[in-house]
């Protein structure tokens, strides 16, 4: 079987990341990478032994798929450009910064029958994968995702840039409409927001508190899920699941009654997982893990989100609405 095409379009920090591993991929070839940047664009191509291109469109017609790893307000523009030409796409999170844009890209791809998959890296975590076979219905949820201070991603909100992977992992596991957003949030050292904490409140009953910071002293990526007859806590970083469910068996412990099993998955490797998933998804045309869709839903709860953390921010300093 012939390999797949590939290319990717911005070479930061993250999409360095994407050309290797894609470099690397029996199933497809890195044609090339491309950054308006000359040095750098040269230099990660120079490693990897492919050609460096400096405008996206200086790629088109040598690869049938690429990842969009530019900066976010870019992703709309850049992503069109491809879809229009019929190479299928990868955009990092999030999809786009509007709805409308959103919309755009997702019934362009599908009037010309393309794929678009968007990058929520956490999908590929094991540890998040491991929960179809404990998760039954989540009635309460908590997730805290917490970072030191990094300059890269502070061109969006902190909603966008840290809190919409558990968005999205959030309305995955729920399955139901959101019916219900509190939220509120500050920008402490940038112009956007840098903390915010939202309650999403669903159809079902279940209710998310969700608080993301990237001006926190430790860096920190855990959820935890409460259900009928279990708690269940998941720790991204570490990629550690713990299930703690009642048992009459045990009368001691560190919690008396309950039995607590805990799974570690050390080798892992979800960037080249979320890649493969991808090259896979074109190569067989199958809806890809997470579809523009599941992307812009995500967006929609965290747009609706930041406006909401923009209210209390004017209101809490007495400016005008």
């Amino acid at each position: 079987m012939e390999k797949l095409r590939v290319g990717v379009i911005g070479t930061g920090y993250l999409g360095k990341f994407h050309a290797e591993k894609y470099a690397a991929m029996e199933d497809a070839e890195l044609i090339g990478i491309v950054d308006i940047n000359r040095k750098q664009a040269e230099e990660v191509a120079e490693k990897l032994e492919v050609s460096a291109y400096f405008r996206p469109e200086d790629i088109l017609g040598k690869v049938d798929a690429v990842s969009i790893v530019v900066p976010t307000p870019l992703h709309y523009p850049v992503s069109r450009l491809f879809l229009e030409h019929d190479v299928d796409v990868l955009i990092e999170k999030p999809i786009t910064t509007t709805l409308n844009e959103a919309d755009s890209l997702i019934d362009l791809a599908e009037s010309r029958g393309l794929i678009i998959q968007v990058g929520h890296l956490e999908r590929f975590n094991p540890a998040v994968i491991a929960l179809e076979d404990v998760l039954g219905v989540p009635m309460f949820i908590e997730s805290h995702r917490l970072s030191i201070f990094q300059p890269r991603g502070t061109d969006v909100d902190v909603v966008l840039d840290l809190m919409i992977h558990d968005i999205d992992i959030i309305l995955n596991l729920v399955q139901s409409e959101v019916t219900g957003i509190q939220a509120s949030g500050i920008p402490v050292i940038t112009g956007h927001g840098d903390i915010a904490n939202a309650r999403l409140e669903f159809a079902n009953g279940c209710v998310a508190n969700v608080t993301a910071s990237r001006i926190a002293l430790k860096n920190e990526r855990k959820i935890r899920l409460f259900q009928r007859d279990a708690y269940i806590a998941v720790d991204f970083a570490n990629r550690e699941i713990t299930v703690i469910r009642r048992d009459g068996k045990q009368a001691d412990g560190v919690i008396p009654g309950t039995d607590i099993n805990r799974r570690c998955f050390t080798k892992s490797d979800a960037l080249k997982e979320e890649l493969v998933s991808f090259v896979q998804s074109v190569k067989n045309r199958v809806a890809p893990e997470v579809t523009g869709s599941m992307g812009r839903d995500a967006l929609k709860v965290a747009l609706s989100i930041m406006e909401q953390t923009e209210k209390t921010r004017r209101r809490f300093l007495g400016l005008s609405s």
